[in-house]
């Protein structure tokens, strides 16, 4: 059983994002002809067809907005995969997504700055505990190693 929620993003901030992204460019949407792209909307990877769009996001600001927090250049942009019309979100259930293959943990203070990080084979409770045992740790980004990209937070409960 899953102790810990991966977040997409919002579906309020998905909207905004699909008017203009965080670096305030409108939304290209395209079918994308061979599928797998992963889609931070419904924590998915997408089937061929489907109509995306890569956004510029900034997690990380959207979260210190909420809360607060005072990043300073911590604060990051970057490019997501995500739905070009709304969809449903994740399915009930299904665990963490993108979950075989490495990726890297990232934690974040609540001022918004990073406590450090680890890389792992898999993600599942243990990681997360793990991230989460500094109880300094109010959040985590879960991260390509390629490219560095966000896939999903995880909040302190």
């Amino acid at each position: 059983m899953t102790t810990y929620t991966a977040r997409p993003v919002d579906p309020t901030v998905l909207k905004e994002l699909r008017s203009a992204d965080d670096a305030g460019r409108g939304m290209v949407p395209a079918p994308d002809e061979e599928g797998g792209a992963p889609l931070r909307c419904c924590l998915r990877r997408s089937e061929p067809g489907e109509r995306i769009a890569l956004v510029s996001y900034a997690p990380l600001r959207r979260w210190a907005a909420e809360t607060g927090a005072a990043p300073g250049a911590y604060d990051e942009l970057g490019p997501v995969f995500v739905h070009a019309e709304e969809c449903g979100g994740p399915a009930a259930g299904s665990g963490y997504p993108f979950a075989h293959a490495h990726r890297v943990l990232r934690r974040y203070s609540a001022e918004g700055h990073i406590l450090g990080g680890e890389l792992v084979d898999t993600l599942d409770d243990e990681a997360f505990r793990r991230a989460f045992a500094d109880p300094s740790v109010v959040l985590v980004h879960v991260r390509a190693v390629e490219y560095g990209c966000f896939f999903f937070e995880v909040r302190r409960a």
